[in-house]
């Protein structure tokens, strides 16, 4: 089983998903930069050809991703704009909602690497606004992300406890 971890840039998925996967002892991805790997191409030039070049790119990737077995897969805030990227990273997988408030994200958020921020911060209101309930339909289980670390990692590993992962 692999948990798979969801929600705005700059909410801490990579972060937690690196403390997650040693704690657990699972493999850890970072669906961005296996993206950037796969393709030998940095996200922001994917972006300059397009956001559906991106998109299609960062499927293509999530899918081979959910065929990985006992691992932490921190995607891309995206992904969820796709149903099909959710739908097969569920199959063997459970997905955990990081939500972290955007006024959070503003306050400590580098948005120099992140194409659909690069408009300024207020950007991640819209988005946060745009896929709020994407994040909540596809979850398994949300966590709030607002202070420790360490709070949401053992928040998570008591979740998975409970689900006998």
């Amino acid at each position: 089983m692999n948990l798979v971890l969801i929600g705005m840039p700059g909410c801490g998925k990579s972060t937690i998903g690196k403390i997650l996967s040693k704690e657990l002892n699972m493999k850890f991805y970072d669906a961005d930069k296996y993206l950037e790997d796969r393709n030998n191409m940095k996200i922001s030039d994917m972006f300059k050809r397009g956001e559906e070049f991106f998109r299609n790119l960062e499927s293509a990737a999530l899918k081979e991703l959910s065929f990985e077995e006992n691992s932490v897969i921190a995607t891309g805030g995206g992904a969820v704009t796709r149903e099909k990227n959710i739908l097969c990273l569920k199959k063997k997988g459970k997905i955990v909602f990081i939500n972290r408030p955007p006024e959070k994200i503003m306050e400590d958020v580098d948005i120099e690497n992140r194409p659909l921020l690069e408009h300024g911060k207020s950007r991640i209101l819209k988005l946060y606004e745009e896929r709020y309930k994407l994040y909540i339909n596809y979850c398994d289980y949300q966590v709030l992300n607002d202070g420790s670390i360490d709070r949401v990692v053992l928040s998570i590993k008591k979740y998975l406890e409970g689900e006998g992962i």
